[in-house]
């Protein structure tokens, strides 16, 4: 009971000095319009197919078309925030040669808005939607492929995050972007990932949304509150030694990915508590991968933010109906008001992550055969303070946290390093903490 009592405490205090909540969150969530995105995913469905292959010369249907749309609105939300938004095409010749699912060469074109931070430029949080839409032939470039819900949905919850956002000021860079070339290899992904490598970027996290607009699942189940966010358990790009030390010290569930999505779960259940956020322990859907997966290749932390009950009658399926099934992915299968708090969702998230300091870059751990765990973490310009993170090895969510102010170190009496997996969090004046980083050293 003592042990208990003692665990009670540390979590009653852990937001010493700060507001529980920020009330401009709550605005947010309130600002993000049903209606915008009801007309934004109308307008993409419109074009008809937006296959990766299509018309682009085209005012009115096809690939072309709906990525000049889109450049317009982020350069329409750019113009009422007094230019606060770049707005850029970025492209990657692909050609066919090689490319099993591309019959063409063809040009992938990406649609980017950028809304500078004021403190760290060079940081950047992104949330993607896919422009490109596809019916049962990947290749085919006629048929319509309206794409209402793949991925209409998540293009247009970027645009309406867009407007959102861009009436607040944040410490740290955001990005809102179209994805083209999801469904022949996530070339889209790929290529901005490449090219946000080649400006020396520092990503914070992506957040990639593909389809967040069903709430009627192929097996029954209906629910407008559910939804699921897969994120990696470790990077691809961790080295030998860092795979080594996971062996002894764990962390098998705690790369930077994972982070995300714990950061993503307890922001949704903080200000958003009627959703029911799942965390999919998967980098995407068994077998199959989305645009976050190319950041994800890079070392990048990123996440897929969906629906949780798929309707496969709907998605990459040719305009039909068959045996009394109503087949293809229109507008009329899509709830525009779970699209808007899936949309709310991510920019909240963004909001929190953008407002806040860095993650420490270093967190070191000790009290290996003592009564108590020892941390050490690097100071982070712009931190207020910190906060140490614990829980039990077997959960996945951080569970307990303690406040421990402007300093670079603390150790936690009484709480035992062996059962427990430990992170520190950089925090502001305002309360805005910044990703969980687990300790990636070792102190005696």
């Amino acid at each position: 009971m003592k042990h208990f009592l003692l665990l009670l405490t540390f979590t009653l205090v852990q937001t010493s000095g700060f507001a529980q909540t920020d009330a401009r969150i709550y605005d947010i969530i309130d600002a993000v319009s049903a209606e915008r995105i009801k007309s934004d995913i109308t307008r993409l469905a419109g074009f008809g197919t937006r296959n990766t292959f299509s018309d682009t010369l085209s005012e009115t249907r096809g690939i072309g078309a709906a990525r000049r749309w889109i450049k317009s609105e982020f350069e329409a939300i750019s113009n009422n925030c007094d230019g606060c938004l770049d707005v850029f095409y970025q492209k990657d010749f692909v050609p066919a040669e090689g490319n099993r699912r591309v019959p063409q060469d063809t040009w992938i074109v990406n649609v980017a808005a950028v809304q500078k931070g004021s403190t760290y430029p060079n940081k950047y949080i992104i949330m993607s939607g896919d422009i490109d839409s596809r019916n049962s032939d990947g290749s085919d470039f006629t048929k319509d492929a309206p794409g209402a819900n793949d991925n209409a949905s998540g293009m247009a919850g970027a645009l309406e995050a867009a407007r959102v956002l861009s009436k607040y000021s944040f410490e740290a860079s955001i990005v809102y972007l179209g994805l083209s070339g999801e469904e022949q290899g996530l070339f889209g992904g790929k290529g901005f990932a490449d090219w946000a490598k080649a400006q020396g970027w520092e990503i914070i996290g992506v957040l990639n949304n593909d389809m967040i607009g069903n709430i009627t699942g192929v097996d029954g189940v209906i629910s407008n509150r559910d939804f699921r966010i897969f994120s990696e358990p470790v990077p691809p790009t961790e080295t030998e030694q860092e795979r080594q030390a996971r062996r002894f010290y764990g962390g098998e569930v705690d790369g930077s990915s994972r982070q995300l999505a714990r950061y993503v779960h307890k922001t949704t259940q903080t200000y958003m508590p009627e959703m029911n956020p799942m965390m999919i322990y998967r980098l995407d859907r068994f077998g199959r991968g989305g645009h976050h997966r190319p950041f994800n290749d890079l070392g990048w932390p990123g996440v897929r933010i969906m629906e949780a009950h798929e309707n496969y009658t709907q998605q990459h399926q040719d305009i039909r109906t068959e045996d009394g099934i109503e087949y293809g992915d229109k507008l009329k299968f899509v709830n525009f008001d779970y699209a808007a708090k899936l949309t709310a969702v991510n920019a909240i998230t963004m909001a929190n992550l953008a407002w806040a300091p860095p993650a420490p870059e270093k967190v070191a751990i000790g009290g290996i055969v003592e009564p108590s765990a020892k941390l050490k973490w690097d100071s982070v310009p712009g931190a207020a303070g910190y906060k140490i993170y614990w829980r039990d090895t077997t959960s996945p969510t951080w569970d307990y946290s303690r406040y421990v102010g402007n300093v670079t170190e603390f150790t936690l009496d009484g709480i035992v390093i062996d059962n427990y997996f430990f992170g520190v969090a950089a925090v502001n004046e305002n309360g805005s903490e910044s990703l969980v980083v687990f300790p990636n050293a070792i102190f005696r």
